[in-house]
């Protein structure tokens, strides 16, 4: 702690990459934390609109960054290997004080690597999943990285059986989300009908997502909707973009079905909705937080599925599943994302009791409550603090 104080003054240099809405979230709770220590602090490499507001500069666009599943990728390689480059020079020609990946393991750990090489330290926030699929990765994290920040408990159980340096911080979201969420505050809140059963559609915050699961979301609300013609359809938009892509989409799969789409204000749809169908992602967490009942689909690219199936060796993808080591909420994956098996689920948790489920939620969340970002913003300080061992 003396050499923090020692150097609370100084104007250090934190170099921080995130690829995504979900990363930059972690990155701006990370810098307000900082500042409140480093007040004269820069920050620099690639983030967001949130990151930006604090002050933050971004090299290159986060969007650059925010590309979804092997064959994907693959598609980008060209600049995705340009921009990691650039970085790489940046960072070693301008050492910053510490490197911060946030998420974006397959772009953020090969960045780690080459800086940390160049005598920079460096951190990994959010552990990649190393415990569900290519597991033999931790030998590269652990010499790409001086800490993992990891937000889930069972993921520093995995580093510490292979010694590898991890500090479980908690969830930012698990910070932010209440205990109870207010339904009809919620309601309110968007002038929403307060009586009604309310189903948000949730298909996701990447192009991809939204083009692979909309269909199938369309069609069953289409037959929910023919059985129940009170029920109230939803849609949160992270962007201007995502809304037009929906609207199409809308427009020729479902032009007569009413759905309210809101920009901006996903976690007030997920707190205002009965029900949710939702893409798989961080947003499930969200969910589980906000304690409402979902239904979580997810649907790969048919080449990306053929490789992740042979990769993957998990029961569960989703991870208020995997955080409760059991089936609380249903996973449909690829075929099984159809509106045979939807509409099922979908009523059981619109119409039926779920304080059972709750009840799992909320312990979830006393769990992931620590004040993540104060404490990522001291794990990263005690990085920078001690002096490296000899390799």
């Amino acid at each position: 702690m003396t050499a923090q104080n020692q150097k609370a003054h100084q104007q250090l240099v934190f170099a921080i990459v995130v690829g995504e809405h979900s990363g930059d979230t972690l990155g701006a709770g990370l810098i307000t934390s900082l500042r409140k220590i480093h007040p004269n602090a820069e920050f620099i490499g690639i983030g967001g609109p949130k990151m930006q507001a604090l002050g933050f500069e971004s090299l290159f666009a986060m969007d650059e960054l925010s590309v979804m599943g092997l064959v994907e990728v693959l598609g980008r390689i060209r600049r995705l290997l340009h921009v990691r480059k650039t970085l790489s020079n940046y960072f070693t020609s301008h050492k910053p004080d510490v490197f911060i990946g946030i998420d974006a393991p397959d772009f953020n750990i090969g960045l780690e690597l080459k800086l940390k090489a160049q005598g920079i330290k460096t951190v990994h926030y959010v552990s990649p999943s190393v415990w569900a699929w290519r597991e033999k990765r931790i030998f590269k994290i652990a010499k790409a990285t001086n800490m993992v920040l990891a937000l889930l408990p069972f993921e520093k159980a995995f580093y510490d059986k292979h010694n590898v340096p991890c500090t479980f911080v908690g969830h930012p979201l698990a910070d932010d989300i209440p205990m109870h969420s207010d339904k009809s505050a919620a309601r309110a809140q968007l002038g929403l009908a307060q009586e009604q059963k309310i189903l948000a559609l949730m298909p996701g915050s990447r192009g991809g997502e939204l083009s692979r699961l909309l269909s199938d979301f369309f069609e069953s609300a289409k037959q929910l909707y023919a059985q129940d013609s009170e029920l109230l359809f939803i849609a949160p938009m992270i962007s201007e973009q995502r809304t037009e892509q929906f609207n199409t989409l809308k427009a020729e799969l479902a032009p007569d079905l009413p759905v309210t789409v809101i920009l901006n204000q996903t976690q007030a749809v997920m707190a205002a909705s009965d029900c949710l169908l939702t893409a798989s992602g961080t947003v499930t967490l969200e969910a589980a937080l906000i304690k409402r009942p979902m239904v979580i689909c997810y649907k790969f690219s048919p080449v990306t599925f053929l490789l992740a199936r042979w990769l993957v060796k998990l029961k569960w993808f989703s991870l208020p599943n995997l955080l409760a080591n059991k089936s609380l909420v249903p996973e449909l994956l690829q075929k099984e994302v159809c509106p045979d098996n939807i509409v099922p689920l979908i009523k059981e948790r619109l119409y039926q009791d779920q304080s059972q489920l709750n009840d799992s939620y909320l312990t979830i969340h006393q769990q992931l409550k620590c004040d993540a970002s104060v404490q990522a913003a001291k794990a990263v300080l005690d990085v920078l603090s001690t002096k490296p061992l000899a390799e």
